[in-house]
């Protein structure tokens, strides 16, 4: 008995690890910031994919905060799924925001490529969250490690594994359900990485 509960304990604490490192903020940042490699200027290009990110993850992040603390919300991942549908639209004002600044800024249609995928899945998530609550963990995830896979090559193929690994996170932390994580994979790794790939092929000359 005792080992079993160890057992369980080290896999909750596995899972709880997994879903925190790699939550939609801190995975879509790291999809912004590496998204001008596509063209000429990166590195120093990445300063536009800073300040998409600010817009897309850094400030809905800190006002979902603000929200948690006023107790608005119940925590930073919105697990009450009557409670989402305002979360989304409050950061896609900002991301729409954003996008305005980053094409008065001048920022690489790379970094507008990218911008413009993840308003797509804010979108549908925002549109399915009344009804359905589809894994946003799953989406981001597997969105970011399709696009990483598309951009830097074959080598980088293992970053898939995170994807089932970020599912798993969910359904043992009872987040979600293994169809909510399933349809949320593959909206990200196939619709919205397919916007990115198509707004490349269509914007990035």
């Amino acid at each position: 008995m005792a080992a079993s509960g160890r057992a369980i304990r080290v896999k909750n604490k596995t899972a709880r690890w997994l879903t925190e490192a790699f939550q939609p903020p801190v995975v879509v940042t790291v999809q912004l910031l590496i998204s001008p490699l596509v063209q000429d200027g990166f590195p120093a290009t990445m300063a536009y994919g800073a300040l998409a990110a600010l817009f897309v993850c850094v400030l809905p992040l800190l006002l979902l905060l603000v929200l948690v603390r006023l107790g608005k919300v119940t925590d930073h991942h919105v697990s009450d799924r009557r409670q989402r549908l305002p979360v989304l639209l409050m950061a896609l004002a900002s991301i729409l925001a954003g996008l305005l600044v980053l094409t008065a800024a001048g920022a690489p249609a790379s970094v507008i490529a990218m911008v413009l995928a993840v308003v797509g899945g804010v979108v549908v998530l925002a549109a399915v969250s009344p009804f359905w609550k589809m894994s946003g963990h799953a989406a981001a995830i597997s969105c970011s490690a399709v696009v990483a896979v598309l951009m830097l090559g074959a080598a980088w193929t293992p970053l898939l594994l995170l994807i089932p690994a970020v599912g798993w996170s969910r359904v043992v932390l009872r987040a979600h359900t293994l169809a909510q994580v399933v349809a949320g994979s593959l909206f990200g790794g196939v619709v919205m990485a397919g916007i990115w790939w198509l707004l490349r092929l269509w914007l990035v000359p």
